[in-house]
């Protein structure tokens, strides 16, 4: 979903619906009490949110996915499947499954490692399990109280932060920042930290700098470009591309997780004609695209980096070893 912009400031609109708020943390509190928790028997590493909309839970999953292999584990990623058709527990296959299928984040985690949908997270760690995973990364799901985590970690904007502080629907967080972080033990925080995320952060909680880097930057340096994403925030791809010295043409924003029609793909393309351009979008929406057009649009390739991945690193082998 694109966040209204109030969700940024305390206005007058956050604060009448604030009771609204109310009823949604009751919700969820009533789900945690009504939830049995289950573990599978292998080590879950769960990243997540306190917030609506993109953060940045998929680089920072196959960040991690790169640790792990390199510590000679064997990890398998949990998602949701959110924009799918497919229950679960199901193993994404690249060749055979589409967006519509799976939804668009786990077609990008299966490429680096075995990726699994499961809308009852708790089916989807025992197929894990049963399948020989030894670690489970958990692409969202520090709400979900089915499973039990070994590690919690929040992923943070740090353009945005929390907003203006509020719960749904009168700001931007699934939960309150306290109920937030007492379920982590790790923040990271993608980019400055431009709205004093660090002030808020528990001192249980260690805290990891990283950033966003373009993997093929030479691929738009003094290009025309015509971008166009359906993510969180779009003008954060937008502004990576003119990082990377592009020259946007014209730009066009389609709700997260849109999945592209026939129409949308002829706009596209009658508008990057008429201005000599390429049409050049994100990975997440290059896989929500027919196939048969996947080769004829650019796509800018990102990884995250993190300021002290010995740090990471370290941490991760403290959790293994001995549990969170």
């Amino acid at each position: 979903m694109r966040a209204p912009d109030f969700w940024q400031k305390d206005t007058l609109l956050a604060r009448a619906l604030t009771p609204l708020s109310w009823i949604w943390r009751a919700g969820a509190a009533w789900k945690i009490a009504t939830s049995t928790a289950f573990h599978p028997g292998c080590k879950i590493i769960c990243l997540g949110n306190f917030t609506v909309g993109g953060a940045g839970k998929t680089p920072s999953a196959q960040a991690l996915q790169a640790i792990l292999r390199n510590l000679g584990h064997t990890p398998h990623f949990l998602s949701r499947g959110y924009g799918g058709t497919l229950p679960g527990p199901h193993q994404v296959n690249l060749t055979t499954d589409t967006a519509r299928d799976v939804g668009d984040e786990p077609l990008l985690l299966a490429r680096h490692a075995p990726a699994w949908i499961s809308r009852d997270r708790a089916a989807g760690a025992r197929a894990i399990k049963a399948a020989g995973a030894d670690v489970i990364i958990m692409d969202d799901g520090l709400q979900n109280p089915s499973v039990i985590k070994d590690l919690g970690i929040v992923v943070i904007d740090g353009a945005t932060g929390f907003g203006n502080g509020r719960v749904m629907p009168a700001g931007p967080l699934r939960e309150t920042i306290k109920s937030g972080f007492s379920k982590v033990r790790a923040a990271i925080i993608i980019g400055a930290d431009q709205t004093g995320i660090r002030h808020h952060i528990s001192p249980h909680v260690a805290v990891f700098g990283a950033r966003i880097c373009a993997q093929n930057p030479d691929d738009f340096k003094n290009t025309n470009v015509v971008a166009f994403a359906g993510i969180g925030r779009p003008e954060k791809f937008y502004q990576s591309l003119r990082d990377c010295d592009a020259n946007i043409v014209a730009t066009r924003d389609f709700a997260d997780h849109h999945m592209y029609k026939p129409g949308d793909i002829k706009e596209l393309q009658d508008l990057a004609h008429h201005h000599g351009a390429h049409l050049v979008t994100t990975e997440k929406d290059l896989v929500r695209l027919p196939f048969a057009l996947q080769h004829d649009i650019k796509t800018l390739r990102i990884a995250l980096e993190f300021d002290d991945l010995p740090g990471v690193t370290k941490m991760i082998e403290t959790v293994l070893a001995n549990g969170a």
